[in-house]
């Protein structure tokens, strides 16, 4: 089985308006896959070298390449589609909507309201991800020393109201994660228990670290 290519870009191309394909190609051999957008994204220019981490996937009547920046990134996606009715396209869905650290977290936390953000997973999907993939997700994150995103210390009913209050503002669901975790470690933010003071500190943090 592949695990990974080391060559150069041969071309970037978006066959749909989620389907990105990267061609690699290794001495003289163009592998094309298909990547995320976020991924696609961070690429280096056209010709340079890069490594990008492959899985190997039979899909009708012939294989499909999927390329990730990480290792750790693959794995989860490999993991993510041992969830009842999660396949190949939904994966690579929830992996480009969140940071690989804060999906890991969403599922282990069982915070369906970020999950069911991404298209395609409603919130049944998001219960059942959450539900099979949660204690092994757990143990995953410490075998990997993927970093463990600070617990927020809100209620449940105060984190509901940010997080939907920051959706329903157009902020994506990777920065509303990044924003409460962002406060979660400050320790010179005390008002814990109030849901206007978290979505002002929030929407500050998000100002200021938005381009």
């Amino acid at each position: 089985m592949l695990s990974y290519l080391k060559g150069s870009i041969a071309n970037v191309a978006r066959s749909t308006p989620n389907r990105t394909l990267l061609t690699v190609e290794v001495h003289g051999i163009g592998y094309e896959l298909q990547i995320t957008p976020r991924f696609a994204k961070h690429l280096p220019p056209l010709g340079e070298s890069l490594q990008v981490f492959c899985d190997l996937q039979q899909r009708d009547d012939r294989p499909v390449l999927y390329g990730f920046s990480s290792a750790a990134e693959r794995d989860l996606f490999r993991q993510l589609i041992r969830a009842s009715g999660v396949g190949s396209q939904l994966a690579l869905a929830l992996l480009d909507t969140l940071e690989l650290s804060d999906l890991v977290q969403a599922i282990v936390a069982g915070n369906h309201r970020i999950l069911s953000q991404t298209p395609g997973v409603g919130k049944k999907t998001a219960e059942r991800i959450s539900l099979e993939l949660r204690s092994k997700l757990s143990e995953w994150r410490e075998q990997v020393q993927l970093a463990t995103v600070p617990e927020a210390g809100l209620t449940a009913e105060v984190q509901e109201d940010v997080e939907m209050t920051l959706l329903a503002l157009g902020y994506r669901p990777d920065e509303v994660m990044q924003a409460i975790n962002a406060l979660a470690g400050d320790t010179g933010f005390t008002e814990r228990d109030d849901a206007e003071a978290w979505i002002k500190g929030c929407v500050a943090w998000l100002s200021r670290e938005l381009p």
